[in-house]
């Protein structure tokens, strides 16, 4: 297997160790590499952090060197970009489904296989960075349009954690952020 260093070279990459941490801490604690406190952040805030942590991405994604791994199993900047734009896709689904439905059962999502079968790492940054744009928009509004009483409204994951609409957007909110502190923006 090839390693990708620039997306000049198209060959699949070296896939990354396989984050199969449960991040779910997040609601409880600062993370101690982002530094971000996802616990602490108030529904109405939501929104707001939302935009904050995608609007970067458009500057990182037109970086000269967006498309090259740090090192060989670390993404680049745009993988980490694709990663975000379906993260901005997923959790708009996955919100939506909170709001429309009693208590929804999330569909799994393994990220390193999207990674693996979209291609992450051949995309093209302009074009990444325009459907990320599209996407973190498409989020914020849903988070900016949430009723007041619907903020405690249940969902679960595969896996069986239950989130609320509230505390799925703060952990949304640290995936975002600790994607940024990834590509040291």
């Amino acid at each position: 297997m090839a390693v990708v260093t620039d997306q000049t070279d198209r060959e699949t990459p070296a896939a990354p160790q396989p984050d199969d941490k449960d991040w779910t801490w997040v609601l409880d604690r600062a993370c101690p590499e982002c530094g971000l406190a996802a616990g602490a952040i108030a529904p109405a805030d939501l929104a707001g952090a939302i935009a904050q942590a995608t609007l970067p991405w458009a500057a990182i994604l037109a970086r000269p060197d967006a498309a090259r791994r740090p090192a060989p199993k670390v993404w680049s900047p745009l993988e980490y970009g694709c990663h975000i734009r379906d993260v901005c896709r997923i959790f708009t689904t996955r919100a939506r489904a909170i709001l429309d439905e009693d208590d929804p059962l999330f569909a799994n999502w393994d990220q390193d296989r999207s990674a693996l079968t979209g291609r992450y790492w051949a995309q093209d940054p302009v074009v990444v960075a325009g459907d990320l744009a599209a996407a973190a928009e498409r989020l914020t509004q849903t988070y900016a349009a949430v009723p007041d009483g619907a903020w405690e409204r249940p969902g679960r994951r595969s896996n069986g954690s239950v989130f609320t609409l509230h505390t799925l957007g703060q952990y949304l909110v640290h995936d975002l952020v600790h994607h940024l502190w990834d590509v040291r923006a």
